[in-house]
């Protein structure tokens, strides 16, 4: 196998709150040789995102707002034979740099039946609560039966399968799912690492009533409703 090389790839929209401890996590990987770059696509931040993208060294792309099409744009932009999805609330635990080597050394070494792999990290929030313990146990669950991770919980793939099947498509919700789907459970590896995620959504709408509506919207999408429909449906 060649080295395996990651971009990172991290969209934004007004992330100023977050981003710098988004970044961090990889300034260690970038040093090992790891993370060949960083690449941050913006949808039009009106903050101070772009100054944060600009002081730590990050390539900047900007591109249509919307998750789905930032994300491939950032792909199309990427050099590297790996591609990190990351979203710019998401933190990458310490260990996340020894699973990922590990992961590379096993495909290198054939323990897997395809070279071309994806894998995902633990979810976590940012939170003591016990409804984030309890939100954290069923995201768990949803990834052990399903093998279903979202978005949040960041997603690494060989950039050659990610071109086979694809890549993101343009759409308004549920991209996260839709890429997953296609890259299959066979190919798709949980990590133990874990990826942090702030829990501001959920502390605005509530525990409860954020699950509910993102179940709604994974129910919605399983019964073929197009993801412009579910979008307008949960705002």
């Amino acid at each position: 196998m060649l080295r395996a090389m990651l971009s990172v790839i991290i969209p934004t929209l007004n992330a100023e709150q977050t981003l710098t401890r988004t970044l961090s996590p990889l300034v260690t990987a970038a040093v090992r040789g790891l993370v060949q770059e960083v690449i941050v696509v913006d949808g039009g931040s009106s903050d101070e995102t772009l100054e944060i993208v600009e002081a730590a060294g990050a390539k900047l792309v900007q591109a249509k707002r919307g998750r789905g099409t930032q994300l491939a744009a950032g792909a199309a932009a990427a050099r590297g034979n790996w591609l990190l999805f990351l979203h710019a609330d998401t933190v990458l635990d310490a260990s996340w740099i020894a699973e990922v080597e590990k992961l590379f050394e096993q495909i290198e070494a054939g323990r897997f039946r395809d070279h071309e792999m994806a894998a995902a990290f633990k979810f976590a929030l940012d939170d003591f609560s016990g409804w984030a313990r309890f939100l954290e146990f069923m995201v768990a669950l949803r990834c052990a039966l399903l093998r279903l991770p979202y978005g949040d919980q960041g997603l690494l793939i060989d950039r050659a399968l990610y071109r086979r099947i694809g890549g993101y498509r343009d759409l308004p919700l549920m991209e996260d799912v839709d890429l997953v789907r296609r890259i299959g459970r066979r190919r798709l590896v949980m990590l133990r690492a874990m990826a942090v995620t702030s829990p501001a959504r959920y502390l605005k709408d509530g525990f409860i009533a954020r699950s509910l509506r993102n179940l709604g919207c994974l129910a919605l999408y399983y019964m073929r409703v197009p993801p412009r429909v579910i979008a307008r449906i949960y705002g």
